[in-house]
């Protein structure tokens, strides 16, 4: 639900089964989302003991330069006693023109607003954010909108992540 009232992702799923997602994404970023109807499968791809990684894309105002994302690998504390860090951070491009930077960042914590905050703790505001894969999901070829079921393969392997 949305404190604002605003129409969610399971409001537009048609099934009379009780959804909810694995994670969140705030309301302004986009990309990968997975929906399960099963606790012990969400509690895999979401609890921090299994490490599993999300991988998202930013875009910056403002150039970001090497000491930044060293920061940003070495950890940067996002609210008081809270530091998190980017397992990878990869900047994609840049372009002068517009002032902007596009940044891929791998995290395994899920912390509330986390990416955001963690480039805001560097001194850079998100302007665009998508998540583009959690764990070995990724968006393939789905356009904004599209969705697929999960393969049993697929199911069974993230039981399997349990294990590791």
């Amino acid at each position: 639900n949305d404190e604002k009232g605003r129409t969610t992702v399971i409001d537009l799923i048609e099934t009379n089964a009780r959804i909810y997602p694995v994670g969140r994404l705030d309301y302004d970023t986009t990309g990968l989302l997975i929906l399960t109807n099963d606790g012990d499968f969400a509690n895999i791809l979401m609890h921090p003991k299994y490490n599993i990684e999300k991988v998202y894309m930013a875009k910056l105002k403002g150039i970001i330069k090497g000491e930044a994302i060293n920061k940003l690998k070495d950890g940067v504390e996002i609210e008081p006693g809270v530091t998190v860090k980017g397992t990878r951070v990869k900047l994609k491009k840049t372009d002068p023109k517009s002032n902007t930077s596009m940044v891929q960042i791998t995290i395994n914590e899920g912390k509330n607003h986390q990416v955001k905050k963690m480039f805001e703790a560097v001194g850079f505001e998100v302007v665009k954010l998508k998540r583009e894969k959690i764990a070995f999901f990724d968006l393939k070829d789905l356009q904004s909108g599209e969705y697929r079921k999960l393969t049993p393969k697929e199911v069974s392997k993230v039981f399997s992540l349990e294990k590791k």
